[in-house]
Protein backbone atom coordinates (compact mmCIF):
# COMPACT_ATOMS: atom_id res chain seq x y z
CA UNK A 1 0.00 0.00 0.00
CA UNK A 2 1.58 3.56 -1.15
CA UNK A 3 2.19 5.36 2.09
CA UNK A 4 0.55 8.47 0.37
CA UNK A 5 -2.45 7.26 1.06
CA UNK A 6 -2.32 6.22 4.71
CA UNK A 7 -3.17 9.74 6.71
CA UNK A 8 -1.53 10.65 10.50
CA UNK A 9 -3.76 8.12 12.10
CA UNK A 10 -3.28 5.04 10.11
CA UNK A 11 -6.38 4.85 7.70
CA UNK A 12 -6.33 4.33 3.74
CA UNK A 13 -8.01 7.52 2.44
CA UNK A 14 -7.95 6.75 -1.72
CA UNK A 15 -8.40 9.94 -3.34
CA UNK A 16 -10.62 11.47 -5.84
CA UNK A 17 -10.54 11.51 -9.44
CA UNK A 18 -9.59 14.36 -10.74
CA UNK A 19 -12.68 14.66 -12.80
CA UNK A 20 -15.06 13.73 -9.71
CA UNK A 21 -13.21 16.97 -7.74
CA UNK A 22 -13.66 19.46 -10.18
CA UNK A 23 -16.97 18.70 -10.65
CA UNK A 24 -18.34 17.79 -7.32
CA UNK A 25 -15.91 19.90 -5.16
CA UNK A 26 -15.21 22.71 -6.49
CA UNK A 27 -17.15 25.74 -7.98
CA UNK A 28 -15.85 25.38 -11.91
CA UNK A 29 -19.07 24.18 -12.45
CA UNK A 30 -21.24 25.56 -10.54
CA UNK A 31 -23.18 26.98 -13.25
CA UNK A 32 -24.03 23.51 -14.54
CA UNK A 33 -25.54 22.79 -11.26
CA UNK A 34 -27.56 26.15 -11.23
CA UNK A 35 -29.01 24.71 -14.73
CA UNK A 36 -30.11 21.32 -12.88
CA UNK A 37 -31.61 23.20 -9.93
CA UNK A 38 -33.74 25.83 -11.81
CA UNK A 39 -34.77 22.97 -14.11
CA UNK A 40 -36.30 20.70 -11.45
CA UNK A 41 -37.17 23.99 -9.34
CA UNK A 42 -39.67 24.73 -12.13
CA UNK A 43 -40.87 21.08 -12.44
CA UNK A 44 -41.42 20.81 -8.75
CA UNK A 45 -43.11 23.62 -7.90
CA UNK A 46 -45.42 23.63 -11.43
CA UNK A 47 -46.54 20.07 -10.33
CA UNK A 48 -46.86 21.18 -6.48
CA UNK A 49 -48.76 24.21 -7.37
CA UNK A 50 -51.10 22.42 -9.53
CA UNK A 51 -51.62 19.74 -6.89
CA UNK A 52 -52.13 22.87 -4.03
CA UNK A 53 -54.83 23.76 -6.32
CA UNK A 54 -56.57 20.79 -6.80
CA UNK A 55 -59.02 19.63 -3.82
CA UNK A 56 -58.68 16.18 -5.25
CA UNK A 57 -55.10 16.35 -3.62
CA UNK A 58 -55.63 18.75 -0.95
CA UNK A 59 -59.27 17.92 0.52
CA UNK A 60 -59.59 14.42 0.73
CA UNK A 61 -56.48 13.19 -1.12
CA UNK A 62 -58.59 11.58 -3.40
CA UNK A 63 -56.11 11.72 -6.27
CA UNK A 64 -53.86 10.04 -4.49
CA UNK A 65 -56.03 7.40 -3.11
CA UNK A 66 -56.64 6.66 -7.29
CA UNK A 67 -52.49 6.49 -8.13
CA UNK A 68 -52.60 4.22 -5.25
CA UNK A 69 -55.70 1.83 -5.83
CA UNK A 70 -53.89 1.58 -9.41
CA UNK A 71 -50.53 0.73 -8.32
CA UNK A 72 -51.58 -2.13 -6.02
CA UNK A 73 -54.42 -3.48 -8.48
CA UNK A 74 -53.23 -6.71 -9.96
CA UNK A 75 -54.76 -7.25 -13.37
CA UNK A 76 -55.42 -10.75 -14.67
CA UNK A 77 -53.23 -10.62 -17.55
CA UNK A 78 -49.95 -8.41 -18.34
CA UNK A 79 -47.44 -7.55 -15.28
CA UNK A 80 -48.91 -5.72 -12.58
CA UNK A 81 -47.66 -1.87 -11.89
CA UNK A 82 -45.46 -2.76 -8.97
CA UNK A 83 -42.80 -5.30 -9.19
CA UNK A 84 -41.95 -5.52 -5.64
CA UNK A 85 -45.00 -7.25 -3.24
CA UNK A 86 -44.05 -5.51 -0.09
CA UNK A 87 -44.30 -2.02 -1.84
CA UNK A 88 -47.66 -3.19 -2.70
CA UNK A 89 -48.60 -4.29 0.80
CA UNK A 90 -46.87 -1.42 2.17
CA UNK A 91 -49.61 0.82 -0.16
CA UNK A 92 -52.16 -1.17 0.60
CA UNK A 93 -51.65 -0.76 4.10
CA UNK A 94 -51.98 3.15 3.73
CA UNK A 95 -55.12 2.48 1.85
CA UNK A 96 -57.09 0.48 4.03
CA UNK A 97 -56.25 3.09 7.19
CA UNK A 98 -56.91 6.17 4.97
CA UNK A 99 -53.72 7.53 4.71
CA UNK A 100 -54.23 9.41 1.70
CA UNK A 101 -56.52 12.28 3.30
CA UNK A 102 -53.33 13.49 4.81
CA UNK A 103 -50.60 12.30 2.26
CA UNK A 104 -52.46 14.06 -0.68
CA UNK A 105 -51.31 17.72 1.04
CA UNK A 106 -47.94 16.22 2.25
CA UNK A 107 -47.08 15.70 -0.94
CA UNK A 108 -48.41 18.58 -2.89
CA UNK A 109 -46.77 20.85 0.37
CA UNK A 110 -43.92 18.89 -0.12
CA UNK A 111 -42.95 19.52 -4.27
CA UNK A 112 -43.77 23.01 -3.49
CA UNK A 113 -41.01 23.72 -0.41
CA UNK A 114 -38.58 21.68 -2.51
CA UNK A 115 -38.72 23.68 -6.08
CA UNK A 116 -38.87 26.51 -3.68
CA UNK A 117 -35.15 25.60 -1.92
CA UNK A 118 -33.99 24.50 -5.41
CA UNK A 119 -34.78 27.72 -6.78
CA UNK A 120 -33.01 29.36 -3.75
CA UNK A 121 -30.10 27.25 -3.64
CA UNK A 122 -31.28 26.45 0.25
CA UNK A 123 -29.85 23.28 1.54
CA UNK A 124 -29.58 22.07 -1.69
CA UNK A 125 -28.61 18.69 -0.76
CA UNK A 126 -31.10 17.85 1.26
CA UNK A 127 -33.79 19.59 -1.07
CA UNK A 128 -32.61 16.89 -3.80
CA UNK A 129 -32.78 13.83 -0.94
CA UNK A 130 -36.41 15.11 -0.46
CA UNK A 131 -37.01 15.34 -3.69
CA UNK A 132 -34.98 11.86 -5.13
CA UNK A 133 -36.69 10.20 -2.18
CA UNK A 134 -40.42 11.04 -4.03
CA UNK A 135 -39.16 10.16 -7.26
CA UNK A 136 -38.07 6.46 -5.97
CA UNK A 137 -41.39 6.19 -4.47
CA UNK A 138 -43.15 6.71 -7.48
CA UNK A 139 -41.09 4.83 -9.43
CA UNK A 140 -41.83 1.87 -7.18
CA UNK A 141 -45.29 2.48 -7.34
CA UNK A 142 -45.04 1.79 -11.49
CA UNK A 143 -44.98 5.36 -12.57
CA UNK A 144 -42.06 6.24 -14.79
CA UNK A 145 -43.24 8.66 -16.65
CA UNK A 146 -40.22 11.70 -16.06
CA UNK A 147 -39.08 10.43 -12.68
CA UNK A 148 -36.37 8.44 -13.48
CA UNK A 149 -34.52 11.47 -15.08
CA UNK A 150 -35.61 13.83 -12.21
CA UNK A 151 -34.03 11.08 -10.11
CA UNK A 152 -30.86 10.81 -11.96
CA UNK A 153 -30.33 14.38 -11.64
CA UNK A 154 -31.24 14.97 -8.00
CA UNK A 155 -28.56 12.23 -7.30
CA UNK A 156 -26.19 14.43 -9.00
CA UNK A 157 -27.37 17.37 -7.09
CA UNK A 158 -26.92 15.17 -3.72
CA UNK A 159 -22.81 14.42 -4.68
CA UNK A 160 -22.47 17.93 -5.64
CA UNK A 161 -23.96 19.04 -2.31
CA UNK A 162 -20.83 21.25 -1.47
CA UNK A 163 -21.11 23.44 -4.47
CA UNK A 164 -24.39 23.03 -6.05
CA UNK A 165 -26.10 26.03 -4.51
CA UNK A 166 -23.10 28.15 -4.98
CA UNK A 167 -25.19 30.63 -7.25
CA UNK A 168 -27.58 30.88 -4.28
CA UNK A 169 -28.52 30.58 -0.30
CA UNK A 170 -25.72 27.79 0.20
CA UNK A 171 -23.28 29.73 -0.90
CA UNK A 172 -23.42 31.88 2.72
CA UNK A 173 -25.48 29.09 4.60
CA UNK A 174 -23.08 26.32 4.83
CA UNK A 175 -19.78 28.47 5.97
CA UNK A 176 -22.18 30.36 8.61
CA UNK A 177 -24.13 26.91 9.82
CA UNK A 178 -21.71 24.03 8.72
CA UNK A 179 -22.58 20.77 8.90
CA UNK A 180 -23.19 18.17 11.94
CA UNK A 181 -19.40 17.32 11.24
CA UNK A 182 -17.82 20.70 10.48
CA UNK A 183 -18.54 23.57 12.88
CA UNK A 184 -19.85 26.57 10.87
CA UNK A 185 -18.96 30.19 11.63
CA UNK A 186 -22.50 30.94 13.51
CA UNK A 187 -21.88 28.03 15.68
CA UNK A 188 -18.30 29.08 16.43
CA UNK A 189 -19.56 32.23 17.63
CA UNK A 190 -22.11 30.87 19.54
CA UNK A 191 -19.84 28.32 20.93
CA UNK A 192 -17.56 31.18 22.21
CA UNK A 193 -19.97 33.00 23.62
CA UNK A 194 -20.99 30.49 25.61
CA UNK A 195 -17.50 29.64 26.98
CA UNK A 196 -17.27 33.50 27.59
CA UNK A 197 -20.33 33.50 29.31
CA UNK A 198 -19.47 30.58 31.52
CA UNK A 199 -16.00 31.76 32.11
CA UNK A 200 -16.17 33.08 36.48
Amino acid sequence: MSEKLVDEKGEVNFPDPPFARILFSTTRFAWLWLIIRLYLSYRWMTSGFGKLTNPAWMQGGEALKGFWEGAVAIPEAGRPPIAFGWYRSFLQFLLDTDSYTWFGPLVSIGEVVVGILLLLGAFTGIAAIIGGFMNFNFMLAGSASVNPVFFLLQVLLILAWKVAGWYGLDRWLLPRLGTPWYRGTARERAADTVSISSTP
